[in-house]
């Protein structure tokens, strides 16, 4: 196939039937409804509960949804790329657990961190692999299970996060109007101190002391992080738009990472659009990280046109960020 594109063809996605309110909140620190609203956007989280449950749990629905919908053999799945910070176990791979999971026998696979930009990078490296014609069908899921890696007596990070998977397939199109056209990523190994877990890697292994400090829960500085987040997530939009001839009116749907209310409203605002071209479940899902934009695609997947421009965008601890523009392949019905 000349000058193949690779276009997003199903999606998929998956979260827990347990929710974690704001005010279930107020019962475990000292916090309230009011304030994790105001300054975040969120109202509840949803936590995947039980023992022996890890992100492959919630990411193997979510993979089996666009199974069911494409009618598609696992068999048939060439590559699975897995978004996630936080993996079944460090080794084998997620990824390798989620086919095994759903019988995708030639699939090879493999995990991706980048924190909440995770499934943005994933999906270009996929798009790669579909444009180079080396597969026919590659899958891209972004899963995180945050709540094992969260620590539920520091309020300034436990109000932000929640559980959840989404995936989308890649496939190959000869249509050059459709796809995903262009994507700017980033990354500043230099903000690793401002959002990093302390232990648990080889610089700092497991150990009594690193438990007992509670050095394996996510750790964020909130403002810096702030900082960082507004101006990369609205600059690398702004400059995606710009690299591509486009402005706002162009674009049909922003889909931003779930982070932060005024994170979202920032960059839409840089990129000139309408509040209601913009993708907002944060308040029910909260920061599922890795998950956040493929869980926009899957909640407004009913609403999205053949032909829509859409632009996601995400920021990530370490620091990680970007922008992809694609456009839409297909009439939705979910």
């Amino acid at each position: 196939m000349q000058n193949r594109r690779a276009t997003i063809t199903a999606v998929g996605g998956y979260v827990p039937e347990d929710k974690l309110t704001n005010f279930d909140l107020e019962k475990m620190v000292e916090t309230n409804d009011e304030w994790i609203r105001s300054r975040t956007g969120i109202e509840e989280r949803r936590i995947l509960k039980g023992e022996g449950k890890g992100s492959s749990d919630m990411a193997v629905p979510a993979v089996q949804e666009i199974l069911r919908k494409k009618n598609i053999d696992p068999a048939e799945i060439d590559c699975l790329i897995c978004a996630t910070v936080t993996p079944d176990m460090v080794f084998p791979a997620t990824a390798n657990i989620i086919c095994d999971k759903i019988g995708a026998t030639n699939a090879w696979g493999y995990d991706m961190s980048a924190a909440c930009s995770g499934f943005l990078f994933a999906l270009t490296t996929g798009a790669m692999y579909i444009e180079s014609g080396r597969f026919k069908k590659v899958i891209v899921v972004g899963v995180d299970k945050m709540s094992s890696i969260v620590d539920y007596t520091d309020r300034a990070t436990c109000i932000i996060f929640g559980d959840g998977a989404g995936a989308v397939l890649l496939e190959a199109t000869e249509d050059q109007s459709i796809g995903v056209k262009d994507s700017i990523l980033k990354s500043d190994g230099s903000g690793r101190q401002y959002l990093h877990m302390k232990a648990g890697g080889s610089l700092k292994p497991a150990s009594a002391e690193t438990v007992l400090n509670k050095e394996h829960f996510a750790y964020q500085e909130g403002q810096a992080v702030f900082k960082f987040a507004v101006k990369g997530m609205a600059d690398v939009s702004a400059e995606l738009l710009e690299r591509n001839g486009l402005a706002g009116e162009d674009i049909a749907w922003l889909v931003p990472h779930q982070a932060n209310l005024r994170i979202i409203d920032a960059t839409a605002n840089r990129m000139g659009l309408d509040k209601e071209k913009v993708m907002i479940n944060i308040q029910k899902y909260g920061n599922t990280t890795a998950a956040t934009l493929p869980l926009c695609l899957w909640d407004w997947e009913s609403q999205l046109k053949k032909g829509d421009n859409i632009v996601l965008a995400a920021f990530g601890g370490g620091f990680t960020w970007g922008a992809t523009l694609l456009t839409w392949g297909y009439d939705s019905k979910k």
